[in-house]
This record gives structure tokens, sequence and C-alpha cells, in this order.
């Protein structure tokens, strides 16, 4: 069995952590979120896994080398300019002879995809998109399916809070499915491939589940992603609370509640204060700093006394001490003013 991992976006929702670390590299407690995917896949049976990004496409070459040896197998594709959803899958055919899964590369679920597939299968579909329950469907479109599980139909946006069945960003596709797709242009899955495939009449299906998803495209949402593998909430996936990374730093007289990570080789001050927060590796956190509900990027630092409340600092950001950071997004390597 093979996948495509969408993994080409640029996570504008998610700057400026985005700005140099492309978002499926973003770490989820103790490993990048990209990490979590491709072992999931591996659980399923999967044996390869096709990637591609025209975006930050360098930065992504140390973590791949960390998958060598390790199932499944990465195939890396060079995607020269955004193809969009459905353009970078079929810029992946001549890898594709069979049956594949599609993820896209930020969305974490413990979707239990071998029952997905063999659903996709018994059916004889040519596409089977995974579909939630939601009880307000109004960040997203509707997709309608008969009492057989076919799509009947995909509905735009609602604009009052309508409960419905959503795209959980999970897909098997036959090869047959993307013919005819160009890969000079971006084209979208969502938008374009689904809907022309449900007029021609071909088999669409729908596959309803009641597993843990959701998508890490704003920082809301990472956050909340993050405390509800600290919680327990998504199948597989079982950490302490708080979680402190390998080789992190925590003074006997800090401060750390359960909903809170601290990345690898982090430090964290005497007396300092964190909580409902994500700190990254390498970060430094100076005495009586206070870190509440925000994202600390890759070798942050806040300084003595000073006040993070819910901000996002990215790579190589500074707080000076005793400044504060409040309801702020702070660009790489970038002095906050004092």
């Amino acid at each position: 069995m093979n996948a495509v991992v969408l993994v080409g976006g640029e996570g504008t929702r998610m700057r400026p952590l985005t700005e140099t670390v492309p978002k499926p590299l973003l770490p989820l407690v103790d490993r990048p979120f990209l990490a979590h995917v491709l072992d999931r896949l591996a659980q399923h049976g999967v044996d390869e896994a096709i990637l591609s990004s025209p975006y930050l496409e360098e930065v992504f070459d140390p973590f791949l080398a960390t998958r060598r040896g390790r199932p499944p197998r990465v195939v890396w594709i060079t995607e020269p300019k955004p193809l969009g959803t459905a353009g970078a899958i079929a810029n992946a055919l001549d890898h594709l002879d069979d049956a594949f899964l599609v993820l896209n590369g930020d969305i974490l679920t413990d979707l239990d995809l071998t029952a997905l597939v063999a659903f996709h299968r018994d059916r004889g579909a040519v596409a089977t998109i995974a579909i939630g329950p939601v009880e307000d469907a109004r960040p997203y479109g509707l997709v309608e399916v008969d009492e057989g599980g076919r799509v009947a139909a995909f509905r735009e946006k609602p604009v009052d809070l309508v409960p419905g069945t959503v795209n959980m960003g999970t897909y098997v596709l036959e090869p047959a499915s993307l013919r005819g797709v160009s890969t000079t242009r971006a084209v979208s899955i969502e938008t374009e491939v689904f809907p022309g495939l449900v007029e021609s009449k071909v088999p669409v299906y729908g596959y309803v589940s009641d597993a843990y998803w959701k998508d890490l495209g704003t920082p809301d949402k990472y956050l909340r992603a993050t405390f509800d593998a600290l919680e327990g909430r998504i199948e597989g996936l079982a950490y302490e609370a708080p979680f402190l990374g390998e080789g992190a730093r925590v003074a006997a007289g800090a401060s750390i509640a359960p909903r809170a990570v601290i990345g690898a080789h982090a430090t964290v001050g005497e007396g300092a204060a964190v909580a409902d927060s994500v700190v990254f590796g390498g970060a430094t956190l100076e005495a009586r700093a206070e870190v509440r509900g925000s994202i600390v990027g890759h070798a942050v630092h806040v300084g003595e006394g000073a006040r993070v409340l819910d901000s996002v600092l990215a790579e190589g950001a500074v707080v000076p001490p005793g400044a504060s950071a409040d309801g702020v997004r702070v660009p790489p390597f970038t002095v906050l003013e004092a």
C-alpha cells in the first residue's frame, strides 16, 4: 500500500512560526508532526509514502535523513511550483498503480486507515472520502451521502449554524480518479476533482467516522491538539503531562502546569511559570518569566521577569527582561521592544 502526504502548503495561518519551519515539521509534543503521520501509516501497513513541497523544500532534508531505514519508505518528488492538492497527487501518479491513501499533512487523526481502505475496496469505489460529523459545519463544506454511503453532493460552507458531515482530509483514491488532472497548474481536489467525479456518476463514497481529527492550521488549533494529546484523547498517543523533552532543564522553583510542553534541551529558570503553552526545543525562559496560552518557537529567549501571554514567538525571537508580549506574533530573530 502506498500513500501520498500533502505537505506543500505555506502554513500562512501559522505564521510567523512557518517562516522558517514548514508546518508539517512543527513539533507535536515529542517529535515533528510529520513523524506522527508517517508512524501511523507504518502501523497500517503502508510501505511507501510520497511527499513533495515547493515551500522550504531544503528544510525537509534533515528530517528525511532521520527516517532512513524506518517504515514507510519515503519518496520525495520535486514540485517546482505549487500544484494544489490534486495537482500534487497527480504529480505522483508515476509511483502509483493501485489504490492509495492521501492524507493532508496538517491533520491529526486516529482514524482507522485499514478499515477505510477495506470500505473503499468493498464498494468498488473510485474515490472514498473520510467524513466526520460536526455540530457546527460553518467552517467546512458539507458532504452529503445517501443511505448506501455514496456521495450525493458537496455543499458550500453554510451561513447558519447547522450540524452535518464534513471532509476529514483523508482519502483513498484509484489512479483513474486523477486522470486528466493538470500537473502544470494548481488544481484543488476538494473543489474541482471530487465534485467533477460525482457529477460524472463514478462511484465516490463517504466513510463516516467518529474518529478524532483536527487540523493544525492555526495557533489555537495547534495548542488544542497538543492538549488533546497530553490528555489522552487521541488513540495511540500517550504522554505524561506536563511533557518534558529530552535534556529539558527545569529549575526546582519553576511552575509547569499539566497542559504544557517543554521541548528538548529547553531551559526554564527559577520561579518561571508555564501554562497552556508549548515551548519548542532550545528555548530559554529566564528566572521569573511567565508564559501562558502561547507558542514559544525554537531557540527563543524570554528574559528575566518577562511575560508572554496569548502570543506566538517565532524561531530566535527575543523578549527582553521585564518586557511583555501580549497577544502578538513576533517574527523570527526579532527583538521585542522592552
